[in-house]
Formats: structure tokens, C-alpha cells, sequence
């Protein structure tokens, strides 16, 4: 299993809010916005990107990080190995990602995903 990106959610009632300033300020593009979600960058090469979300996606919490990875299965088999406890997961999700909800030892909620 190797680590392909790591993504930071930003928790917020209007996503919509933040296109002034990552946008419209700072340049970045609007890469994806599926209303409760906008995720601001550069291209898809860039490996830092900001999202603003009022949930999490299927009525899940907004994690605090999301890590994408080549193979979630075998993460999460990983952290369940490890002892952590999976709080959400491993779930299909209809806008095309695989991905599961753990708390990091610093009590963080982090999605581990992967895109189909």
C-alpha cells in the first residue's frame, strides 16, 4: 500500500464562501463541487488541495484529513491489524470513491480512499 494524497477538509455551513479566497485570492481552480463539497487546486498533479464541506458525504461527519491510497481494502485491513477502530466503512460511495473513516491516535477523524 503506498500513500497517493493527502487532502485536508476544512468544516463549514457555506462551502460556498470559500471562493473568494482560494479562488478568487489565492488563483486556485475549482476542481470539484458536488455542493455540500468544493475542492480547490491547481490541477490534478498538485498534491495539496483544500476542500470545505458542510458534511462528509452520505451524512457523515467532515473528516478532519483525507488520505488516498492505491488499495483501501488492504489499509484498512491495516488499521484494524493495528487495533484502531474504524468508525464508518469501507463504504462504495456514489460519486466514485472507496473509502473508510478512522480516528488517528490524536483523536483526528481521517477518510482513507481511493478513487475508482
Amino acid at each position: 500500500m503506498n500513500v497517493r494524497r493527502i487532502v485536508a477538509n476544512i468544516s463549514a455551513a457555506e462551502p460556498s464562501l470559500a471562493r473568494a479566497f482560494y479562488q478568487d485570492v489565492l488563483g486556485l481552480d475549482l476542481l470539484m463541487d458536488h455542493g455540500w463539497i468544493q475542492t480547490y487546486g491547481r490541477d490534478t498533479a498538485m498534491s495539496v488541495q483544500v476542500s470545505v464541506a458542510s458534511e462528509g458525504g452520505s451524512g457523515t461527519p467532515v473528516p478532519d484529513l483525507s488520505i488516498e491510497v492505491d488499495d483501501v481494502n488492504e489499509a484498512h485491513r491495516r488499521m484494524v491489524a493495528a487495533g484502531f477502530a474504524i468508525e464508518y466503512g469501507p463504504a462504495d460511495e456514489p460519486w466514485g470513491v472507496r473509502r473508510f473513516y478512522v480516528r488517528d491516535p490524536f483523536g483526528r477523524l481521517v477518510n482513507i480512499l481511493r478513487h475508482a
